[in-house]
């Protein structure tokens, strides 16, 4: 999740960017007409912002003395299965007005989130310790199910004002924060479980007087602004904090049946003795009851994210990552020069001979200079080589301009989903992109415009078709499980409706402008009779197997983190940075796609196609590699086949995505280079 700036740098920003046309538009007095319109357009639809605004995430909210705030559940989840499930599939307290989902972008749906209501409700600065039910005697399913939950560690997850609960805890005498609480513990050497049915909420709230500071939100209220008309209603408070501390407390059922929801009762401190705890068992009633403390604090909005974006244990070491980076860096710049010094000089000397010489030196000489017949004959399978160079730029494009977008601010850790959602439209309708190369590459290759529509189709079907089949396996697993990580059939429907109504279209057009633009010219003919590529001591696959290292170098420290921030519930918010190691990663894998490029073809290896794409592609393979090892060292707490398969699963296509992407970057780098090497040798 991206770190909130500071108010004053988001404010000076967006000032100089709001007002920058009243500015251009007096400096560039001879532009033309029409520009001159649109930039009066854009002046008028921006010139109630140039007083500047902020943009920390969601949409702000105000809360007057007294005023009802309601939070809102999630989906229990564990790091010990991987699995959700609904909040409300154990036997919890009910809202009075029954269950109601909140509405869920596409991303919250994939991701397996299940947002309700509850009945936790909450009146601005109002201590206050309420009662809010006593369940039916539990039967033996509910018991087996708490007992389950209890013991593979879920959590439940509360959210307020858009804040995710937050829980501290003391562990070997460290202070760790966590979001969520468990559903229940189990003291050790012990069998009997115990829920925990009594919170203790802490809300912190900053007392907020409208500023004039105008504020813009991109969170799950959608965009709203609050203008200087809206001050006096603006005046309030606002949530700034929301903290739990979670207890297990055994009422008296009899007494607390007297008592009605939201019923005042007495404060409780957490007992710390067993026998004053609510045990899980057959035939027990089990009282729920919550108190809340409001707490005035220092802590503005815009920065109230930054208690969970600072959790013990998902901080970035800094130096750590910058000095691999740099090593890894200099290293491949090292061997980028070696190689331009050696081509420079090969050229340089073949350039400097007279043609007769030319001829003796080809006859005498071995390297790149004796393929110049056979260079750029047709690969093997070269319409999966056009659909997968398709599909990577399509791949490489959704990723670099999401991080992109994510490092300016607009992926919030309030704007839950919004990652993925956004992702998921930018793959859409980069699919024109990914139909134009892949056709002009098949034009390239054949010569011709024949048979574009197929490879247009098979872009488009590709890696999505991939993901589909993969999906639907685990979607299954999680069907069976009734986890609420299972894809909806009604999203089914929505997803592959944009896949054949928005996707594949846009491929189409894609594939069709490929038709229309001009073929690369290759710069030497082809020889009709292809020439003996010599013997070689050791398989050429172990040489770009092993180029993936140093890619891999590259990107494995944050791989980390992001894994750690999928699989165990951490925020990954260092999206900058993360924008630095994919900019890396892009010269890491051009550069040895085109060292090992021109190896094969020193040793007269002219079948470089398929080579060039694996070199940097392989890196692919390490990152599968490096998640199984994540899985078996650092998910030790993952439980059963099925978490296992499931993780194996989305480990498959995160690797095959980058393959397609880091194999696309070196492919386009090798030709290109390979396209400029041999038209700079004269050639009668």
């Amino acid at each position: 999740m991206n770190k909130p700036a500071s108010v004053g740098s988001i404010e000076s920003n967006f000032m100089l960017w709001c007002c920058a046309p009243f500015t251009n538009s007096m400096a560039h007095v001879s532009i033309s007409k029409k520009i001159c319109w649109l930039t009066f357009i854009y002046m008028v639809l921006v010139s109630h912002a140039c007083n500047g605004f902020y943009l920390p995430g969601s949409y702000m909210h105000t809360y007057s003395n007294g005023d009802e705030i309601l939070a809102k559940v999630n989906s229990l989840t564990s790091i010990e299965t991987e699995l959700p499930f609904s909040y409300y599939s154990l036997p919890y307290c009910k809202p009075l007005g029954g269950i109601k989902k909140s509405a869920e972008n596409l991303g919250e749906l994939l991701m397996g989130d299940q947002i309700d209501n509850s009945p936790y409700r909450f009146r601005m600065n109002i201590n206050e310790s309420v009662f809010l039910c006593t369940t039916s005697p539990l039967s033996e399913h509910e018991v087996k199910l708490l007992k389950q939950r209890t013991r593979d560690l879920y959590q439940v997850n509360m959210i307020l004002d858009n804040l995710p609960a937050m829980r501290y805890a003391q562990q070997n005498g460290v202070k760790i924060q966590w979001t969520g609480f468990p559903v229940g513990y189990t003291p050790p050497n012990s069998n009997e479980d115990y829920i925990i049915n009594h919170l203790k909420f802490r809300v912190l709230v900053h007392e907020y007087e409208g500023t004039g500071v105008e504020i813009i939100g991109t969170g799950e209220e959608g965009m709203g602004v609050i203008s200087e008309a809206d001050k006096k209603k603006a005046s309030g408070y606002e949530i700034v904090g929301f903290e739990v501390i979670p207890c297990s407390v055994k009422y008296d059922p009899e007494v607390m049946a007297k008592l009605h929801t939201y019923d005042k009762v007495n404060s409780v401190n957490c007992p710390l003795e067993l026998d004053k705890s609510q045990i899980i068992r057959e035939q027990e009633r089990i009282s729920f009851t919550y108190e809340v403390e409001f707490v005035k604090s220092d802590i503005r909005w815009p920065s109230r994210w930054d208690a969970y974006l600072k959790m013990e244990g998902a901080r970035v070491h800094w130096f750590s990552i910058l000095n691999s980076l740099m090593v890894i860096f200099f290293l491949a710049g090292i061997v980028f020069v070696i190689f331009l010094r050696t081509v420079r000089r090969d050229l340089t000397r073949y350039e400097e001979l007279d043609k007769e010489s030319q001829a003796q030196m080809n006859e005498e000489l071995s390297g790149w200079k004796l393929v110049v017949g056979d260079v750029f004959r047709e690969p093997n399978n070269s319409k999966l080589l056009c659909v997968m160079i398709g599909d990577g730029v399509q791949i490489t494009g959704m990723a670099i301009v999401t991080i992109v977008f994510a490092a300016l601010g607009f992926m919030s850790p309030a704007s839950r989903g919004m990652l993925l959602t956004g992702m998921i439209i930018l793959y859409l309708f980069l699919g024109t992109a990914a139909g134009y190369a892949g056709v002009r590459l098949w034009r390239t290759i054949k010569g011709t415009s024949d048979g574009w529509r197929s490879v247009s189709w098979s872009v488009s079907c590709f890696f999505p078709g991939i993901v589909f089949v993969i999906l639907t396996a685990l979607n299954f697993i999680l069907w069976s499980s009734k986890s609420t990580g299972a894809i909806p059939i009604s999203l089914y429907f929505i997803l592959i409706s944009l896949w054949f109504c928005v996707s594949v279209p846009l491929t189409l057009l894609g594939g069709f402008l490929g038709t229309r633009a001009e073929p690369i010219q290759y710069p030497v003919r082809t020889n009709q009779i292809p020439r003996e590529i010599p013997a070689r001591k050791y398989p050429s696959w172990l040489l770009v197997l092993g180029a993936g290292t140093l890619p891999f170098g590259t990107l494995f420290i944050e791989l980390f983190f992001i894994l750690s921030s999928i699989w165990l519930g951490r925020f990954y918010y260092v999206f900058g940075f993360l924008l630095v190691v994919l900019l890396l990663l892009v010269i890491v894998c051009a550069e040895v796609s085109v060292v090992l490029t021109y190896m094969h073809l020193c040793v007269e290896d002219w079948q470089w196609w398929w080579k060039a794409f694996y070199a940097s592609g392989s890196v692919a393979l390490y990152v599968f590699l490096y998640s199984i090892n994540y899985l078996v060292f650092d998910l030790q707490s993952l439980s059963g086949p099925v978490s296992a398969i499931l993780y194996l699963g989305y480990s498959l296509v995160m690797a095959i995505a980058i393959m397609l992407s880091t194999g696309t970057i070196g492919f386009i780098t090798s030709f290109f280079f390979v396209h400029y090497l041999f038209s700079s040798v004269k050639i009668d």
